[in-house]
């Protein structure tokens, strides 16, 4: 198999290289030009399509993305370039390959109302212009590539790169005490865990062709963020971690103590009951990547 990455130094693109290398051929690309001329940079869909003509893979993994939440606000042109228009060209060329596409989408396509956790099938309605964005970019693989995995998840972090439990540890060794929104809900996701998944259910889909579609990929559980802090400092300081803010120093406030230029989900839960059952595969509780995370960068 011959597998055509995009995103290669991302969060999930850089988990993706380690878990895709042993289904077979992996090309993998940044947003820069690579050797041999090939083209990553999303804000040229029509250079990645052709990029996708030239390596004509058997499966193209899509993990590049405008992630800027607040400054697509701003940018909302850009934005769409990224996630939708350089998506749909290059599920045209992948359709003229014979190529599957497996792409990564957001909770960020729902209204975050609610308490339930949201279902494949549910509306969507996005509160942004990424997630706006986001669901374009959907809409366009499934129009135009019918062979598809479109990968809902909430939450990604990476033990490579900035994330929030590093950004609590640090302001907790700086303040006394810290606020941390507590009426926002979803379940922290490894990119380890994303790219895992993918590598599981990639040879699934090319196996049986009828498994395509949109499915929802998160860690089991739920938390907010506040809750999120809470453990992370719970677990530095059980590792021996000198902090001015522990657990019990951590306020939680309410999203509107935060204003942002975009609109937060309140509800980021999903359900993950359709992948479990397509794929036979078990998502891990959040507590337990979060952990494996830290004890990789503590």
């Amino acid at each position: 198999m011959k597998i055509l990455l995009f995103g290669r130094n991302g969060q999930v693109g850089w988990e993706l290289q380690r878990s895709l290398a042993p289904l077979g051929e992996l090309v993998a690309l940044g947003s820069g030009p690579d050797e041999g001329g090939l083209a990553g940079d999303f804000r040229d869909p029509a250079a990645v399509a052709r990029t996708v003509r030239t390596v004509r893979p058997d499966a193209v993994v899509i993990a590049a993305a405008y992630t800027a939440v607040d400054k697509a606000e701003s940018e909302p042109q850009l934005a769409q370039t990224v996630n939708a228009l350089a998506p749909g060209a290059i599920a045209e060329a992948a359709r003229a390959v014979g190529a599957a596409i497996v792409h990564y989408s957001t909770d960020y396509v729902f209204d975050g109302s609610g308490t339930r956790p949201w279902r494949e099938d549910d509306a969507t309605g996005p509160l942004s212009v990424y997630g706006r964005t986001k669901l374009q970019g959907e809409q366009a693989i499934a129009a135009a590539q019918p062979l598809h995995l479109v990968l809902r998840t909430s939450w990604v972090y990476g033990a490579r790169g900035g994330n929030f439990a590093k950004t609590m540890l640090r302001l907790a060794r700086e303040r006394d005490r810290l606020t941390v929104i507590d009426d926002q809900v979803g379940a922290p996701t490894g990119a380890d865990l994303l790219a895992d998944l993918t590598a599981q259910a990639l040879p699934g889909l090319l196996a049986q062709p009828d498994k395509a579609g949109i499915y929802h990929v998160a860690a089991a559980g739920e938390t907010t963020w506040n809750g999120y802090a809470r453990f992370v400092l719970a677990k530095a300081q059980q590792r021996g971690q000198i902090l001015k803010a522990g657990p019990d120093q951590v306020e939680a406030v309410p999203t509107s103590a935060f204003p942002t230029p975009a609109r937060r989900p309140h509800n980021s839960r999903l359900s993950t009951a359709r992948f479990r059952a397509a794929f036979d595969l078990t998502l891990p509780p959040w507590e337990q990547g979060v952990a494996r995370m830290l004890e990789e960068t503590l």
